[in-house]
């Protein structure tokens, strides 16, 4: 057994494809890795809510502080929920937040997870059996591929964000299923292109046993008049099924949540094995959820940055030959070979930008690339010195 360890190992060396865990220290959007100072351009801080120091000070000043005293902490500022929400870990902060979700979005319920992970791996497990269907686009996330290997329904993959094939395969079997879940991503993580969320809400019309998962986790806090992602922005929440988001990302917090029916959500509260068998988030982590909810509506000045330094930024890599599919603040820089992608990250680094390189199995082989992953937190000067970089290493 050990002997087969290592020659996995060597052989991923040998591809270009061995990781290791970086050393490293963060200064606000800054990454020190060996003393040298980068921007961080692999984060998914999209909004750089999780380096404002001010935006923490406001939560602690406000929220944190004003409920501490000597003599008690109270329930939503503990550290620790020491138990499962089904058993003795169910705070009210839970419900906050969780009623905070369903006003954000106008939906009946909302239910809130210990990762987007768990939601992913957890949800289709529990709603699905084998009298169903799952229709995944080709390019969704690990998580979700988890999660529909864990189920019993059948599973088929359609070509990435080829609606022709999807409408043929709703064709073909919406009558042998008694349910079918078609899954997407609204923002692809790896290449940063757009879901057509609309259209494919359109398709579903057509079909009564039809029904829509959606990932939202690149795009809420970053698109959307009031941050609520992408389906917010093509003006199609209330017509998804299954609204999932993730709290880590742009919200700069932790957890997941599916934004969905009364009946969606109790039948995932009996049903969803990752919900169930955890150990529910620290309550102050949710009390700072709630806060950075309550703030989302009002981040539109950075929504609308991102979008600038995006597009320019996209707009350079073209000009240097490197087009891409993505219209998001996930831009890829396709290089094929996994050295190649190494070296390029090594040389962005030494311009002073934390890059790192995507290589298979996160992404197909022959397709290794850099990932410039754009955040709100970024200055004029800071997005001129990256478009030097480009020039000058593309």
């Amino acid at each position: 057994m050990s002997m087969e360890i290592y020659d996995t190992l060597r052989s991923l060396e040998d591809s270009g494809n061995l990781r290791s865990l970086p050393s490293l220290a963060h200064q606000g959007k800054y990454i020190v890795s060996d003393g040298v100072r980068m921007l961080n351009l692999s984060s998914n801080d999209y909004l750089g809510l999780a380096s404002d120091t001010e935006f923490y000070r406001e939560f602690t000043r406000s929220v944190l502080l004003p409920r501490i005293s000597y003599r008690e902490i109270p329930e939503e500022c503990l550290f620790s929920s020491s138990s499962s929400r089904l058993l003795t870990g169910n705070f009210s902060v839970y419900g906050a937040v969780e009623e905070e979700l369903s006003c954000l979005y106008g939906a009946e319920a909302a239910l809130v997870f210990g990762s987007g992970y768990h939601m992913n791996s957890g949800i289709l497990p529990a709603v699905t059996d084998k009298n169903d269907l799952i229709l995944a686009d080709k390019l969704v996330h690990a998580s979700i591929i988890d999660g529909m290997r864990l189920s019993s329904a059948r599973q088929i993959r359609w070509r990435h964000q080829d609606y022709g094939q999807l409408k043929h395969l709703l064709d073909k079997y919406h009558g042998e299923f008694r349910n079918i879940i078609i899954v997407t991503e609204s923002i692809f993580s790896m290449d940063g292109d757009v879901t057509d969320i609309a259209g494919l809400v359109s398709i579903k019309s057509g079909y009564d046993n039809v029904q829509l998962y959606v990932d939202e986790a690149h795009g809420v806090g970053a698109r959307g008049r009031l941050g609520l992602g992408v389906a917010e922005e093509q003006g199609c929440i209330g017509q998804i099924d299954f609204l999932c988001g993730t709290l880590g990302k742009a919200l700069a917090s932790a957890g997941g949540y599916v934004v969905c029916s009364s009946a969606i959500r109790n039948l995932l509260v009996n049903r969803m094995r990752p919900f169930i068998f955890t150990t529910a988030l620290p309550p102050v982590n949710m009390l700072w959820t709630l806060f950075v909810l309550k703030s989302l509506p009002g981040f539109g000045t950075c929504r609308d940055r991102l979008l600038k330094i995006s597009a320019r930024v996209r707009e350079v890599l073209a000009e240097c030959g490197y087009t891409s599919s993505s219209s998001s603040h996930i831009i890829p820089v396709i290089v094929g070979d996994s050295h190649e992608s190494v070296r390029l990250a090594s040389e962005f680094r030494r311009r002073g930008f934390f890059l790192m390189p995507v290589r298979p199995p996160t992404v197909p082989d022959g397709t290794a690339r850099l990932r410039l992953s754009l955040t709100a937190a970024m200055t004029d000067e800071d997005t001129e010195e990256l478009l030097q970089a480009v020039r000058s290493l593309l």
